[in-house]
């Protein structure tokens, strides 16, 4: 991508979102829209394409909302540890983790828009994240903490994405996912830590609040 292209993204995002709080962690502001429509039309007009998927890297999801404040209130799960936010959308779970003490966190994302949101919200809040564009199922950078919010939603992506959070876990990481109750969740193969009920966008979700797990992946 150009150097033009790369500031282009940049302004695109600061020009379509406002800092905001998430509610339930209002200590990691983001770069985040008011309206999903208005900006979902403007990215396709952006890019000249229909038909894109929807800006998720613009709004707080619950499951990452969720899985945020969990490792907040707990820093003892990530402190000094190597950090992988898989699906990482806005980065608001990887900042959390770095915010809690992490020795250092890779925010993971395939969506452009995404990663540079995440540098955005990076920068605003003053610490350091490592991004990737690659897709990460099926590899291994010894992480020693695999945390995934919100990402259960598609049936294809849940079962490659279990797969492989199973292998991690089985070699010893500690795989947590936050979980507003998406269909293709295997709960039964997981263990409850806790529960938040987490404001959100009606206009994306089906209710103004979620409630919203956080489950560990044992080894089997």
């Amino acid at each position: 991508m150009s150097a033009a292209a790369e500031v282009d993204r940049a302004a695109f995002i600061r020009d379509n979102t406002a800092l905001i709080a998430p509610p339930l962690v209002p200590e990691v502001p983001l770069r985040l829209a008011h309206e999903a429509l208005s900006l979902w039309e403007k990215t396709e007009e952006e890019l000249d394409a229909l038909g894109l998927p929807p800006p998720f890297w613009a709004f707080a999801w619950a499951g990452g909302q969720a899985l945020a404040r969990h490792v907040l209130d707990h820093p003892d799960l990530v402190a000094g540890k190597r950090v992988l936010d898989f699906a990482s959308g806005s980065g608001l779970v990887a900042i959390a983790a770095m915010k809690a003490g992490a020795h250092s966190a890779t925010a993971s994302e395939v969506d452009d828009f995404a990663l540079h949101a995440i540098t955005e919200n990076v920068a605003f809040n003053n610490v350091a994240v490592t991004t990737t564009g690659d897709d990460l199922i099926g590899t291994d950078d010894n992480w020693d903490v695999v945390l995934v919010g919100d990402a259960f939603y598609e049936r294809p992506l849940a079962e490659r994405l279990f797969a492989w959070l199973g292998h991690l876990a089985a070699r010893g990481a500690n795989v947590l996912i936050g979980d507003p109750g998406r269909t293709y969740l295997p709960k039964d193969a997981l263990t409850h830590l806790a529960t938040y009920r987490v404001p959100v966008t009606r206009a994306l979700e089906d209710a103004e609040i979620k409630t919203t797990s956080v489950w560990r992946l044992d080894a089997p």
